[in-house]
């Protein structure tokens, strides 16, 4: 596994990579990851340059001193290459910048070892700098296995390659640990909705605060309250937009929690909110979705993967068709007990088996690819 973002930086590629790694082992496979973050110097850990076991995965950290820890290295190739000859494949997890995933890309070609490539981004602008640098499309043409956590992450990547299958190779989910006893709902006015992200301007907090503000008002005989965990630089702004509109005492932000305390926190609210126009997948929704929450999230988004319109949740077109779909689940109680029903009765098609399956059909496909470098001689 090789990606610029690892534990202990939490976010969804981190996050999914070592899920993902912890099933691939115990499906069999041996599995280890190079990443430039460092670790976080606690009980022994070394924080750069050494090698760590974080979960039973062996974790190479070819981090540099910088601030804030960014996972940046140049130097990083040097280090990985006499590293890289003894796997069977390599597998790269890219974002929208990923300047260490990138490195890897160049020098698995180089030493011409299969590898795969997942994208966690919709790249949106950043298409044309991808498709005018042409290297990605030359990777997928020299054999390397490219695909992406969603369809809408995988379309713009399809009209850049242009040629060779890009797949969906989703994030996944412990299905059976998300999934909570079914219990009657609170017999009150209150309505809860919850939303779970970074407080950074892609997530759009911000729109969602202000979404909230109108549906509170759009249904004045309920107590809409809304909870958003999570955190980030936009902190601060979500604070004084909140207090701006006196909503204290119904918005809160409690902050990044456990994975256990997410659970709790889904079973005991009504409506999960997901803000985000360029989400590849949404990982959060898709846990809340399990617990059984209603979705209402945007069309053209990674939500789509999971969420059918009007099914179990709403997928608008517009922020001002989020608080119509918001108003309708907060005044109509029955259609939330309806679509909660659907999502605790049917389990989502990303369960980790088959998510496992996938990556290992991936593997399988980059190792027995016929690149066009395959019948020319070495030159390193």
């Amino acid at each position: 596994m090789l990606t610029d973002c690892y534990l202990p930086r939490l976010g969804g590629i981190e996050v999914q990579v070592h899920d993902l790694a912890t099933r691939l082992v115990a499906a069999g496979h041996d599995v280890e990851v190079f990443t430039a973050t460092p670790g976080d110097g606690s009980a022994g850990v070394a924080r750069r340059g050494t090698v760590d076991v974080v979960d039973g995965i062996p974790v190479h950290r070819l981090a540099i001193p910088l601030p804030r820890d960014l996972p940046v290295n140049p130097l990083a190739p040097l280090q990985l290459r006499s590293q890289l000859r003894r796997f069977d494949v390599a597998h790269i997890h890219m974002g929208v910048v990923s300047p260490f995933a990138t490195d890897a890309a160049v020098l698995t070609s180089l030493l011409k070892i299969p590898t795969v490539m997942t994208w966690h981004c919709v790249l949106d602008k950043a298409a044309y700098a991808v498709r005018a640098l042409g290297v990605v499309r030359l990777w997928a043409r020299h054999g390397m296995a490219m695909n992406a956590v969603s369809d809408i992450a995988a379309a713009p990547l399809r009209t850049i390659v242009h040629g060779p299958p890009i797949t969906v190779l989703p994030n996944g989910i412990d299905a059976a640990a998300w999934t909570v006893p079914t219990r009657p709902r609170p017999d009150d006015e209150v309505v809860r909705m919850v939303s779970a992200m970074r407080l950074a301007p892609r997530k759009r907090p911000l729109p969602l605060v202000e979404m909230a503000v109108k549906v509170r008002r759009a249904a004045p005989g309920k107590d809409v309250r809304l909870e958003i965990l999570g955190e980030g630089p936009e902190r601060p702004a979500v604070e004084r937009l909140i207090a701006r509109h006196q909503a204290a005492t119904w918005i809160t932000l409690p902050g990044r929690v456990t994975r256990e305390e997410l659970k709790a926190r889904y079973a005991a609210a009504d409506i999960y909110v997901s803000p985000t126009i360029l989400e590849s997948f949404g990982i959060a929704a898709l846990e809340a979705r399990t617990v059984g929450l209603p979705i209402v999230g945007r069309a053209g988004s990674g939500v789509a993967e999971f969420v059918a319109d009007d099914v179990n949740g709403y997928l608008a077109e517009s922020d001002d068709d989020m608080v119509r779909c918001l108003t309708s689940l907060v005044i109509h109680p029955g259609v939330r007990v309806r679509m909660r029903q659907h999502n605790q009765s049917v389990a989502p098609a990303q369960d980790w088996p088959t998510v496992v399956k996938l990556a290992e059909s991936e593997y399988h496909r980059a190792i027995n690819s016929r690149p066009l470098w395959a019948a020319t001689p070495d030159l390193r």
